[in-house]
Order: C-alpha cells, then sequence, then structure tokens
C-alpha cells in the first residue's frame, strides 16, 4: 500500500484516485502518522457487508439471542407509587 502525506493527496488528488483504483488502497498520513486510506468503492462494498451480520444471518445463529435481553426473574425493579408522580 503506497503512502502518501495530506499535502500530496490534496495536489494530486487526480493521481491519487487513479493510483487507488489501478493499486488498491492508498494510506494517507498527517504529521507522519497514519490518518486515513482511500479504498476503491467495491472493496469498500464487500467489507462493509463483512463487518454486520445480515438480518436472515443473525436469525439463523446457533447461539441463544435473548438471554441478554430479558432480566433474570426477580431481578427486575419495581415501581413505586413515589417514583410515578
Amino acid at each position: 500500500m503506497k503512502t502518501w502525506p495530506v499535502h500530496d493527496a490534496k495536489a494530486k488528488f487526480s493521481e491519487f484516485l487513479s493510483a487507488c483504483l489501478a493499486e488498491g488502497p492508498q494510506m494517507v498520513t498527517k504529521r507522519g502518522s497514519e490518518a486515513a486510506v482511500l479504498v476503491p468503492i467495491a472493496q469498500w462494498r464487500q467489507l462493509h457487508a463483512q463487518s454486520r451480520p445480515s438480518l436472515k444471518q443473525l436469525l439463523m445463529m446457533d447461539t441463544a439471542r435473548t438471554d441478554s435481553l430479558v432480566p433474570k426473574r426477580g431481578s427486575a425493579r419495581r415501581r413505586t407509587i413515589d417514583s410515578i408522580e
């Protein structure tokens, strides 16, 4: 992955974008430290799709999905008349 200082990426944005499309992700540094990465849209969509499971995948999981949603019996706090007013 090629690294571009932010001032070069700004000054040569067309070249920066062309390098991204031809060679893949391009790193941008700011004051010598990594700041951002420009990636082709197809790769971004692939990464984004892999980062979250779909609803179908969630429903098909083997692990229980309700254990953390339902409090244990008797552990819920009850409202008193004073807290309602």
